[in-house]
Parts: C-alpha cells; structure tokens; sequence
C-alpha cells in the first residue's frame, strides 16, 4: 500500500482505540461509583467486571494474534466493534449483578480483539517491516482516549446516567467503530513468504530468540503490572504522602499530555534508532518516575510526568520491538502471544494491589512497584545482549 494511503487508515484505527480504551479499560474510571451507589452492588464487584474482562481478553490473545497473521485484522476489528456494542448494551440493561458481569464476558472479547494488540497486529500485517511509523503514529492517537472519553462518559452521566452511558457507548460503536473498520481497514495483502501447502506450522523460536521473547514476555508483564497498579490506585497513594485529594487528581492529570508529549518525541526521530532504544529509554523514566513517588520528594509533579513520558513510548516500543527482534512474518502470531500475559496481570492487579496496600500500606506499594520497574530495566538491558 502507498504510504499516502496509510493516513485513512491510521486515523480510523485511532478513532477505534480511543471509542475501544474508553469505553472498556478506561470505563469505570468514572462509572464505577455511580454504578455501585445506583444499585448498591459491592464497589470490588463492580470493578471486577474489568478485571474479568480483562482475564478473558488476554486468554484469548494468542488466537487473535495467529488469526491476524492469516487472514489481517478487518474481521478481528469488526467483531470487536460488534462484542464491545452488545457487551455494553448488556451493562446498561443488568438487572442483576450475575448479568453485569456476563456483560463484561462481552466486553472482554472485544478488549481481546479490538485493544492494542490486535490493532498493532494488524498494522503489522499490512505494512510489514515498514510498520513501525504506523504504530508509532497510532500510539499517538491512543493517548487522547481517557482526554476525549473521562469528560464524555462524565457528561453522559449527568444526562443520563450510567446505564445510558453504557448504552450511548454501544451505539457508537455501532454507528462510529464499526463504519470505520468496515469502510478504512482494508484486506491484507498476499502473504509474500513461501508458505507450505495445509494448516499454518506452529510457530517456534530456539536459541536466542527463544530467550528474546522470553525476556519481553517479561517487559510486557511487568510493564503491565506497574501501568495498571498506577492507574487503579495512584490517587489513595499519593494521599498517603498527604496530598490532598484535588491535589491529586490535578497530578494524575499530568501523566496523560506527558505520554502524548513523550510519543511526539518518539515520532520526531522518525525511526532512525533500533527500538530498544525507545524501550530501555521508557523503562529508565518510569522507574525514576516511581522511584521519586516512593522517596517521598515534594517534586510530586516531576515524577508523574517522567512516569507518564516513560509508559508513552513504552507503549511504542511494545509494539515496534517484537517487530525488529522476530520479522514482519511472525509478527501478528506473536503480538498475541505476549500480550496473554500482561493482559492476566492487568486483570489480577487492582485485587492484589488493593491487598497490599491494606495489609502493607502505603510505603509496600510503593516498595513493590520501585523493584518491578527496576526489574525492566534489568530485563531491558539483557534484551540488548540477545537481540
């Protein structure tokens, strides 16, 4: 495909992740309290809706991935579109606590098929060895999704409440994503690798490459670990530190422009460094992020702009690195691959973290998440040597 013709499609896939991040990772942020005092359902049950989508999405991430290397993402994307709309049609209409978490099944299908992976996977498949700018530029768009969808989930509520949230949200990917995937995601082109005659082979890597994906399963599920236990329970941490709860939420704002700011960085060097690179950058300014918040240094600010900054380009790097360590042909197969387990972290996080901060407090958390973002770095570093 000319690369003038990759705009349409970028942007639509950008338009989908935000509608996709906003409307199932980033939902609760915002309806979880609304929903839990409408109908009284315990606020851990609520917000283990997400966690159970989350587990069912990265269940079945290595399907996704092999089904993209054959066959591109348009299908994956479309029914995405389609789970993501009847899942949250179910949330909005749940009499029950049984069917709001049957909903999240839903949801958690169209996580599984239509977050990240399977849209840098599908980037992959149509570009090649040449999707890295692709990637990189819908990192970009990403970032927008919790700026756009806080403030409309919010408003929507104040009009007509969560469970016409959840309903409004079903209609636009029913007259937004799924026009978009349909009308802009086009066929991959033709495999252009010999491939035997049958069933797809098993793919399998030996030697160093076996202990590459090894060490970036690694990255992905530590990076995913750090990401979600800040985001799920930044604000009672920096309470702890005695910041005031506006305080707070004002500092968490940071981190969205400097993710933003970060990947604008990222674009600006228009590839001319090997990925890792951007991740063993994006694991240094994330652990110093961490590391200041743990400290307890009055630069509260600073260190949730290196944080943000530090997982802006990690999102890059998960993306472009696999593609330079194992080759365009592989590429869809494995994204699906390393995604299963730091989707199933990110499902088991905000449970254990909540539990170590009540039986460890403050200072544990923040102990925990300074050792797991030192030991990306380690495991970044150690990716350079088998690459």
């Amino acid at each position: 495909m000319a690369p003038a013709r990759r705009w349409p499609v970028i942007s639509a896939l950008g338009v989908v992740q935000i509608m996709t991040w906003g409307s199932s990772f980033n939902l609760l942020s915002v309806l979880a309290a609304p929903m839990s005092k409408d109908t009284g359902w315990p606020l851990g049950w609520v917000i283990g809706g997400l966690s159970l989508g989350l587990l069912v999405a990265g269940l079945i991430s290595p399907r996704v991935g092999a089904f993209i290397r054959e066959h591109g993402g348009r299908l994956v994307l479309t029914f995405a579109a389609v789970a993501l709309a009847v899942g949250l049609a179910v949330l909005g209409l749940a009499p029950n606590l049984p069917t709001y978490l049957g909903g999240w099944l839903l949801v958690g299908l169209g996580m599984g098929t239509g977050l990240y992976d399977p849209a840098v996977a599908t980037l992959g498949r149509l570009y090649g060895a040449e999707a890295r700018p692709a990637i990189t530029t819908l990192t970009l768009w990403g970032g927008f999704a919790s700026t756009v969808c806080w403030p409309l989930s919010a408003f929507l509520i104040e009009q007509v409440g969560w469970r016409g949230t959840c309903l409004a949200y079903a209609g636009l990917h029913l007259s937004v994503t799924l026009p978009l995937v349909l009308l802009a995601i086009p066929c991959p082109p033709a495999h252009p690798f010999t491939r035997p005659a049958g069933p797809s082979p098993v793919i399998r890597l030996h030697g160093r490459e076996h202990r590459a994906f090894l060490l970036m399963t690694g990255v992905l599920t530590l990076g995913g670990t750090v990401m979600a236990m800040v985001s799920v329970h930044l604000i009672t941490l920096l309470q702890a530190r005695g910041v005031a709860l506006a305080s707070a939420v004002a500092y968490g704002a940071l981190i969205g422009p400097s993710q933003v700011g970060a990947r604008i960085v990222e674009m600006a060097g228009k590839g001319r460094h090997h990925p890792l690179w951007t991740l063993t950058a994006a694991m240094i300014l994330v652990v110093l992020g961490v590391t200041m918040l743990a400290a307890g240094l009055p630069l509260v600010g600073l260190a949730l702009v290196l944080y943000g900054a530090g997982n802006g380009i990690y999102s890059i790097a998960r993306g472009t690195v696999p593609l330079a360590l194992f080759g365009p042909e592989r590429y869809a197969a494995l994204v699906g691959r390393l995604a299963r387990p730091g989707l199933v972290a990110q499902a088991l996080v905000p449970s254990l973290g909540a539990v170590v901060l009540t039986h460890g407090g403050a200072d544990a958390t923040y102990t925990v998440l300074t050792v797991l973002a030192l030991g990306n770095v380690v495991l970044a570093l150690l990716l350079w040597r088998v690459r």
